[in-house]
């Protein structure tokens, strides 16, 4: 698996939509929609619990082209309760003929800091740590 981006989480993230880098644009399959928006839907496999999430991701043409996560991204925050500066790491995994791209979600949550080390848990474990 290849990481293709890692973000801790902003209030916008977790209120409106995803903005993510403009450098994984083209690892995306995106498509022409209206208005000059190109949008690609992506099955993400969630890392924690193996539930696939559909996000589609937009992307518009002029000068503020930042792409974002919109349909699909606020379902994924609520049933797993994301919080500002929980963390998010997207990776891709190609097939070997290339034909085929899977995508996979993992997210963190900084529970606390030891030794002068950040202590990161999968959000879907929290609950054993008493912190859900």
């Amino acid at each position: 698996m290849e990481l293709m981006f890692s973000k801790l989480l902003t209030q916008t993230d977790v209120q409106i939509r995803l903005s993510v880098p403009t450098r994984i644009l083209c690892l995306l399959p995106f498509t022409d929609g209206d208005a000059g928006h190109r949008y690609a839907d992506l099955r993400v496999k969630d890392g924690g619990s193996g539930h696939v999430w559909t996000f589609r991701c937009i992307w518009r043409d002029g000068v503020y082209a930042k792409p974002v996560f919109s349909k699909g991204w606020l379902e994924f925050v609520y049933a797993k309760n994301l919080k500002i500066y929980d963390k998010v790491d997207l990776y891709v995994e190609r097939d070997v003929d290339e034909a085929s791209v899977a995508y996979t979600i993992e997210v963190r949550r900084n529970i606390l800091r030891l030794m002068g080390q950040d202590i990161w848990i999968e959000v879907e474990y929290l609950h054993h740590y008493g912190l859900a």
